[in-house]
Formats: C-alpha cells, sequence, structure tokens
C-alpha cells in the first residue's frame, strides 16, 4: 500500500472524530505513513496537505525516502512547537486530533500556550489500526525477517555446546542476524536455561547452557524494517517424563490454536482454545499470559490474541501464536511461531522444527 493509500485512510479516520487536521508524534507512526526512517520528527495531516515538522539533519535524508513530501524545517533554536503553531495558524486549524499515547503533557501545554485559537481531541489507535493490516511488501517484509531469524538459529544450534553461557547464545544470535542481512534483533534474545526458562522474559546471564536439561530460546530479526519473533525450547540433557508431558501440553495447545486462526474468529476465541487445553492438563495458573500479539514495525502492535479481546481476525494480520508453562524451580516451556491470517485461513510464516528431540549439544 502506497504512502498516498495510508494517509486517505487516516484522512476518513480524521474526519470521523471531528476534527480538522491530526498532528502524528509517534515516530513509528510516522514512519508508517510517509517511509521516512528518522526520528524526531512530527507528522502534521490536514485534509489537502501533509507536513512533516522536522530539522536539518534530516533534509537530505528525507530528499531521499520521501522526495514528495512537504516540509517544515525548523531553524536552529526553534522548537518543535513553535513551528507547528505556525503550521497550525497557516491551516486555519480549529480542532486538532493528537495521539493520546504517544503526545507529552509537556507538549500539549506548551502547544495551547502557542495556539489559544484551537482546541484538542485525544484519539487512540488511528494508525495502529491501520498497521493492523499489512499489504503486500509487508508481508514479504516479515518473511524476510523470519528467513534472517531462521539462519540465524540454525547456525546457533548446530554449534551449541555446554560450556556456552546463556549470554553468549545471545550475543551470537545478534551477530548472526546482521551476518545474514538484518539490520538488528526484533527485542534483545531471550536464553534461559533450566530453572530459569520458568521467567517469561529472562535476561541472559552466565548460567551455562551443559547446566540443565532445557534451554528456551526466544529471538526475532529486523528484516526491511520489519519484524519476525520464533521461540524455541532445546533440549541439552535427557528428556525426563516431566519434559516430555509439559512440553507436548503446549505443543498441542499451540497447534490446535494455529489451526482455528481465520477471518471473522475472535482473538478471544483462538486464546481460549490453547487456554482450554492447557487449562484442562492441569497446568492454567502457569500460563500468565496472553496468547500471541501482532508483529510489524515493533515487536508487539496490534491486535492481541488474549481474553477479553473480541475483535474478529481479517486477512493481512500477522500474529504470533506462543503458548507457555512456567513451572517454578523446575523450568519453562513456550513454543512460538508467525502466523499470517489469509482469505481462506492462515499461512505459518516460520519453519523451524519443534518436535521434542534428543540432546543439541556435544
Amino acid at each position: 500500500m502506497s504512502a498516498e493509500k495510508r494517509l486517505a485512510k487516516l484522512k476518513r479516520a480524521i474526519r470521523s472524530t471531528g476534527a480538522d487536521a491530526m498532528l502524528v508524534t509517534n515516530f513509528v507512526n510516522v514512519s508508517y505513513l510517509t517511509g521516512f526512517t528518522g526520528d524526531d520528527s512530527f507528522l502534521f495531516v490536514g485534509a489537502d496537505q501533509e507536513l512533516l515538522i522536522t530539522d536539518e539533519r534530516y533534509t537530505i535524508q528525507l530528499g531521499e525516502e520521501c522526495p514528495d513530501l512537504k516540509l517544515v524545517v525548523r531553524a536552529p533554536g526553534q522548537s518543535i512547537h513553535e513551528a507547528l503553531a505556525k503550521v497550525l495558524k497557516s491551516a486555519r486549524v480549529r480542532l486538532l486530533a493528537v495521539e493520546a499515547e504517544s503526545v507529552t503533557i509537556g507538549l500539549l501545554t506548551r502547544l495551547e500556550q502557542a495556539s489559544p485559537q484551537i482546541d484538542i481531541v485525544s484519539t487512540s489507535g488511528a494508525v495502529e489500526q491501520l498497521r493492523m493490516i499489512k499489504d503486500r511488501s509487508e508481508i514479504a517484509a516479515t518473511r524476510h525477517a523470519v528467513e534472517i531469524a531462521e539462519k540465524a538459529f540454525a547456525v546457533v544450534r548446530a554449534g551449541l555446546r555446554p560450556e556456552q553461557t546463556e549470554l553468549d547464545v545471545a550475543n551470537q544470535i545478534d551477530q548472526l542476524i546482521r551476518l545474514f542481512g538484518g539490520s538488528g534483533c526484533s527485542f534483545p534474545p531471550i536464553v534461559a536455561v533450566g530453572e530459569r526458562s520458568a521467567l517469561p522474559h529472562a535476561t541472559p546471564g552466565n548460567r551455562l547452557i551443559g547446566d540443565a536439561n532445557l534451554v528456551l530460546i526466544d529471538w526475532g530479526a529486523i528484516g526491511s524494517r520489519y519484524m519476525s519473533d520464533l521461540t524455541r525450547v532445546l533440549v541439552t540433557g535427557k528428556i525426563s517424563p516431566k519434559l516430555e508431558k509439559v512440553y507436548e501440553v503446549v505443543l498441542k495447545a499451540q497447534r490446535r490454536a494455529i489451526q482455528a486462526i481465520r477471518p471473522g474468529r475472535t482473538l478471544h476465541e483462538v486464546d481460549a482454545v490453547a487456554r482450554k487445553i492447557i487449562a484442562d492438563a492441569g497446568y492454567g495458573k502457569y500460563f500468565g499470559h496472553g496468547l500471541g500479539h501482532g508483529i510489524g514495525l515493533e515487536i508487539h502492535e496490534a491486535p492481541r490474541l488474549a481474553p477479553g479481546q473480541k475483535l474478529p481476525l481479517a486477512p493481512g494480520m500477522i500474529v504470533t501464536v506462543e503458548p507457555g508453562i512456567y513451572l517454578p524451580r523446575w523450568g519453562g516451556i513456550r513454543i512460538e511461531d508467525d502466523i499470517l491470517v489469509t482469505k481462506q485461513g492462515h499461512e505459518v510464516l516460520t519453519n523451524v522444527e519443534k518436535e521434542l528431540s534428543a540432546s543439541v549439544v556435544s
């Protein structure tokens, strides 16, 4: 989808609020709407114009990335709210919509002082709702991010050694993602050995891979600005009966939830499929997070697969499916894949082995 089409959709959303214009202050949303990859710049979207309020640092970059976008370049020493006040006066704005989640109280206060003639209305999720549905270029970029992440993991898995630390593996993932063409990790990789895997967002430390019989690895890559997100549990010792039992419950929950993904199913319904399987196995209280989340320009974005989320799935959404069971003083199992909602149902974008298998360390 072109920037023009995205802006046209946003303008329709702005009109529904009754506002004359909108100020986009979330840098990720600015990038989505314009293609500009810098920061410290706001996008003014009026009924018949779009202006990027920026500064001299970005004029060359903007000429390359957004040659048709009109700019308001702040002079040295001029604040962004002063530049914005001139734009609002010139455009004769009376009611301005702002992004409630990103605009600061400080900016609003200064803006009201500089532009007393305007009223301000808060909006929530106007651009984020557009971002939920990926176009062909966004889907291709996500596939690229998945491919990079999978290549990096294949190398890590093949070379896993008991003397490596969690931090060694996390650093290796980061290096390999860059080596294979990514611009970096989607988030700091989670590498957790043994009982530390019961921490859903464990920070890698000096625990040795060979200190326990499992390691949980949660990682992702940024490719062409879009992100991937995967989790696998690797056996690094013996497969105990408990490990096998817990793992099979999580794997069953994940597979059934993925099978349930199709247009029209609500986010809550898909979450409930996995949650019931885990609860019926006696581990309900050990699954304490939502089933998944959207991915795209950010690693966590709308929609969310979670209880109470009544939004129906729609073609073009890309979500993670990542059920988990986390047992204190024992460990955690989480399995995660990236899923595209299609017109007919779904497509699993990730393709990393997830059957429980013998030890990968030597």
